[in-house]
């Protein structure tokens, strides 16, 4: 056999005897090091995959974020990019420049396997509460988000944002990452129409309560594969099954040319088993030259003169509060699928992690793309194996490249990369395990912000309801005293933003 010559301590390597036998440790590329790889338990390889199976599961942002805020005029009548009519395409190269820039920094500075894009809910915000206000511009309102993203940046400067983090408790962290799984597992769903809304019940399954069309072939297809090999223990499970999904759609498509989604009117007409999203089929040159007509068109002040301070003030806390505690959420899911979190249930260098997502706000204010905030889809990625910022780094590399190849993006219908949300749906609903459901005190806010992320459609609707019940719990059992007066405050903040409407009423 042989001698095990590996020194047992630093004197033993200069102990002369023995120096000239001794093996000396793999020599780490630059890249590992920089990015922790082999430290964290990954490959470079895994990392790639994680990146561009992150990608894959959010590049619909490019084509849904200028269907949302690109064809809504502002109060003048003037669309995002200039003029008096849609410019989808500019719209769309913003978007995309915006996320990939964002995602780059993310990975290569905050080191952590988190991709940034325009916010859902934001962008639908700004375009149908705030753009119509009198004497609105689509520049004024994206001021008031590089004011908001400014805001945020101070409170994470001055560490509030992270002693806010620092005082949930570890069960709350754990809820919000199974929450957020059943979120992300229903959006899965329903972009791909396995489940639809209904007239009779809220939703249901399918078009018409059973199962039919090639799209939801595609769909069931590529999340069976999906388990099989995860099940099997393949490597890169979650990207392949994407690719051969994909793969298979455009075959469908070139067979049949089923065409886009379109609901069926009361005339029959329709095309209600169409593809979602993106029709799998190359229709024009697959490069082209993107237009950045929307970046630095930004009013700094424009939204102020137009609302009011008061009015921009309820404006910017909603849209601060939402991006505040979305990404807080986001953040503690895609740490706690990566293992990321230390003993303490937090999660390090996340400092720099939210100064990146607060950067956010301002480049997409800047960019006149809608505040860019931190998706949750990163968690495909990261259960195809991420572990680094070298994963966020990938995605933002395909969103630059996404700016110039738009037709090949276009390619991916939600049938074929939705089945990577559900599949990271589950694997984050098994961390319920670790709740204590005997202690109503953690069960109820549990239990309220694990069902409301999807019942309500958003994160931020069931971080506040539970926060809320949790501080409300705790005071009528008489153990105020054990609750962070960070809680108190964030609770009572969450309050004000549930009855926001409201308040926008009485102020505006």
């Amino acid at each position: 056999m042989q001698a095990d010559h590996t020194p047992s301590s630093p004197a033993a390597a200069v102990d002369g005897s023995s120096s000239s036998h001794v093996d000396e440790a793999p020599r780490r590329s630059a890249l590992d090091r920089w990015f922790s790889i082999s430290e964290r338990g990954s490959t470079v390889g895994r990392e790639v995959r994680g990146g561009l199976v992150t990608f894959f599961a959010m590049c619909y942002i490019v084509v849904l974020n200028p269907l949302i805020i690109g064809t809504v005029p502002d109060s003048t009548g003037q669309y995002l990019g200039g003029g008096d009519a849609p410019n989808l395409p500019a719209v769309a190269a913003g978007t995309a420049l915006i996320a990939g820039v964002l995602s780059i920094l993310m990975g290569a500075w905050a080191k952590f396997p988190l991709a940034l894009a325009a916010g859902l809910g934001l962008n639908a915000y700004l375009a149908y509460s705030v753009v119509s206000l009198p004497g609105m511009t689509w520049g004024g309102a994206m001021g008031l988000v590089v004011i908001e993203g400014l805001l945020v940046l101070v409170l994470v400067f001055t560490g509030f944002r992270k002693a806010v983090f620092d005082a949930v408790p570890p069960f709350m962290k754990t809820a919000i990452a199974v929450g957020i799984g059943l979120f992300i597992a229903f959006i899965g769903l329903y972009n791909a129409r396995f489940v639809t809304s209904a007239s009779g019940t809220p939703v249901q399954l399918g078009n018409s309560g059973s199962l039919i069309g090639w799209p939801t072939f595609v769909f069931v297809t590529g999340l069976l594969l999906m388990f099989v090999l995860w099940v099997r223990k393949v490597p890169g499970a979650i990207f392949l099954s994407i690719v051969t999904a994909t793969v298979l759609a455009i075959v469908i498509e070139q067979l049949t040319s089923l065409g886009a989604y379109a609901p069926a009117d009361e005339a029959g007409a329709g095309n209600p088993h169409g593809w979602s999203m993106n029709v799998p089929a190359i229709t024009s040159s697959p490069l082209q030259m993107p237009d950045f007509s929307t970046l630095f068109t930004v009013d700094p002040l424009g939204g102020l003169k137009a609302v009011g301070i008061v009015g921009a003030l309820v404006i910017v806390f909603s849209l601060m509060l939402a991006d505040f505690f979305d990404t807080m959420g986001t953040m503690v899911g895609v740490a706690s699928e990566a293992d990321l979190l230390d003993e303490n249930g937090d999660i390090p260098g996340s400092q720099r992690i939210l100064v990146v997502d607060s950067l956010g706000a301002v480049a997409g204010g800047l960019g006149g793309v809608s505040s860019n905030t931190a998706f949750v889809e990163s968690t495909s990625g990261v259960a195809e194996g991420a572990r680094t910022g070298l994963a966020s780094v990938v995605t933002g590399i395909a969103f630059l490249l996404a700016t110039l190849f738009a037709p090949l993006v276009a390619l991916v219908p939600y049938e074929a990369a939705t089945p990577a949300l559900v599949m990271v749906g589950f694997l984050m609903m098994t961390q319920i395990t670790g709740i204590d459901f005997t202690d109503v005190s953690k069960a109820i806010p549990a239990f309220l912000t694990i069902i409301l992320m999807p019942f309500a459609y958003s994160i931020t609707v069931g971080m506040g309801a539970g926060f809320v019940m949790y501080v409300l719990i705790l005071v009528v059992q008489g153990k105020g005293r054990r609750v962070h007066w960070l809680m108190y405050l964030v609770a009572a903040l969450f309050i004000a933003y549930f009855l926001r409407g409201a308040l926008e009423n009485l102020l505006i």
